[in-house]
């Protein structure tokens, strides 16, 4: 059985477990973090790049990020489930970046030991990067993206274009604003009500 959501519960409880984790208790913590569980998976999903699925899988980044903000939870300034959300995204979304150049780079090295100098263009198999998903982690990828499809089809349209705009196109929140003819300001707290929104549904699906 899946731990309480978040997004599932009134505001007040999100404030009950917010002042418990920061008195120090550690079960409130960690119904805040489980809370943002699905949905930093498939933000975790659509950034690993084809190279590094063999190598580290979104759920061992969501748990990475977790421990993270374990340790550091009192860097989180925030007061609202969607600036959590956002919050335990930038952290992912950082240690995915430091795991890409810690791969990237063990992978450089490795070639420039193993390829001969007389031979460069001639790489053993097992060292070219992996461009394809085998068939078992394609069939989890499709049905995650899938399950966000569906998830984002549920929520409304100016809700829907927040995400869309900021996760699939990368645009700031004053290009979110302009899109959607609304201040920076107001966008982010578009987008921030759209994540806890998407939460919820991805929950019930």
């Amino acid at each position: 059985m899946q731990g309480p959501s978040a997004a599932r519960q009134p505001p007040d409880q999100f404030a009950c477990w917010l002042r418990a984790a920061r008195a120090g208790d550690a079960d409130a913590l960690g119904r805040l973090l489980e809370s943002c569980r699905h949905y930093l998976h498939l933000v975790a999903g659509r950034e690993l790049a084809n190279d590094l699925q063999a190598k580290v899988g979104a759920s061992d980044l969501v748990q990475e990020t977790f421990l993270e903000a374990q340790r550091g939870f009192a860097r989180f300034q925030g007061q609202t489930a969607g600036e959590l959300a956002a919050w335990l995204e930038r952290v992912l979304l950082h240690n995915l970046t430091d795991c890409a150049r810690h791969y990237r780079a063990a992978a450089k090295r490795r070639l420039d030991r193993e390829v001969p100098l007389e031979a460069p263009d001639r790489v053993a198999e097992q060292d070219l990067p992996v461009d394809s998903l085998t068939p078992s982690k394609q069939a989890i990828a499709q049905e995650q993206e899938d399950r966000l499809l569906r998830a984002l089809e549920r929520l409304p349209e100016d809700y829907r274009q927040a995400i869309l705009l900021r996760h699939q196109q990368g645009r700031s929140f004053e290009e979110v604003g302009r899109r959607l003819g609304r201040s920076p300001e107001a966008a982010r707290k578009l987008w921030g009500r759209a994540v806890v929104l998407l939460q919820k549904e991805l929950q019930q699906l």
